[in-house]
């Protein structure tokens, strides 16, 4: 997008929405920033998700603390620059099928809702009253999270992007990072860039590009698939009370059953449908097999119902699921990576959080 400058205050490393969020930040304080991307922006982690944010994230009322402040940062950006980020508020429904799940919510409740988090539990029957596909013998009790909303990811981060650039940012895509110095400066196979500090916001190569600097981040790299039904102008419900036997898809909120980890959301005229990927001895059709198990024994509505490629990538996870934002403690290295598929929750708070490190030195 931009040629290459010779130096920078700031190099960003990670062109998706958390390194794109974090480039606007920097550059609307003042801080003259460079960022670089592999590729193209958000054409990593950014590139396959759900493209839903929700606060609720069970058992880490943490993270949930980050999304409900990017929430509200999403919304301020939409309302300050007049970006389209495709929000629609749709909801979040964890189905809990055993005691235990009922349990741990309990337990944890009180600290999620001292997070700023709005989620409440609710019966079987309100469950399937919010979403009709569900089955009720599929449900013990749920946890409801209104404020959860469907977007547009890339929308998002062509919006920080813009914005960066605004505010004086250089964005330079197809500019792979080759190695790093110890001084600050940053190779690349179109030429070098000297800067005073780095932030590290690759993604799944998180892990790659702090090696470079000898620095250890426990990233990892897992695969995604997401899968999509067979297109259909409406999903056939069953009756309930105060609903249509047929309502539109975008009517059904963001679901997760707990035991499986099978998720479900609109997309268009389909549902996307997403439960990990192949285990690396299975078989796909044997994972898809065992994806439609699921999906018709908690939704029997969907039985029978084809599945197709959606599309897939890759996530950087760290070993607890909650991602690392920080700087190394002897060098100007920042870095904000190991989301585990939720930087899209959380980026406008990593922005945030790295923006006032970097100002803090």
């Amino acid at each position: 997008m931009s040629a290459l400058p010779a130096r920078a205050d700031a190099l960003v490393i990670g062109g998706g929405v958390v390194g794109t969020s974090i480039a606007c930040q920097l550059a609307e304080s003042g801080v003259d920033t460079v960022l670089l991307e592999r590729g193209t922006l958000g054409s990593g982690a950014s590139g396959a998700t759900a493209g839903v944010l929700r606060p609720y994230f069970p058992g880490d009322p943490h993270t949930g603390s980050l999304a409900v402040r990017s929430m509200a940062a999403y919304h301020a950006f939409a309302e300050r620059t007049g970006t389209p980020l495709g929000l629609e508020r749709v909801g979040f429904l964890v189905v809990f099928s055993d005691d235990r799940q009922v349990a741990d919510f309990r337990r944890t409740q009180a600290a999620q809702q001292a997070a700023g988090v709005d989620v409440e539990l609710v019966t079987a029957s309100e469950a399937v009253r919010l979403n009709p596909l569900l089955s009720e013998r599929a449900v013990l009790a749920a946890a409801w999270a209104p404020e959860a909303y469907v977007c547009d990811p890339a929308a998002i981060v062509r919006g920080y992007a813009a914005a960066a650039q605004e505010a004086g940012a250089v964005l330079c895509t197809d500019t792979p990072v080759t190695g790093l110095d110890p001084d600050g400066q940053v190779h690349t196979p179109t030429g070098s860039i000297l800067a005073d500090t780095l932030v590290c916001a690759a993604g799944p190569w998180s892990r790659t590009v702090a090696s470079m600097a000898d620095i250890d981040l426990p990233v990892t790299t897992y695969p995604i698939e997401l899968l999509l039904t067979d297109p259909s102008p409406s999903v056939r419900l069953r009756s309930r009370a105060g609903f249509p036997d047929a309502a539109p898809a975008t009517t059904l909120p963001m679901t997760l059953h707990a035991s499986s980890g099978l998720r479900i959301r609109a997309w268009m005229d389909r549902i996307l449908v997403g439960m990990g990927r192949p285990d690396p001895d299975e078989p796909r059709r044997a994972w898809l097999q065992r994806v439609s198990h699921q999906l018709s024994t908690v939704y029997p509505a969907l039985d029978g119902i084809r599945l197709h490629r959606g599309w897939s990538g890759a996530f950087d996870g760290s070993p607890n699921g909650t991602a690392f934002i920080g700087r190394h403690p002897s060098r100007p290295f920042f870095y904000a990576a190991g989301f585990s598929g939720q930087g899209l929750c959380q980026a406008p708070a990593a922005g945030e959080i790295v923006r006032d490190l970097v100002a803090a030195e």
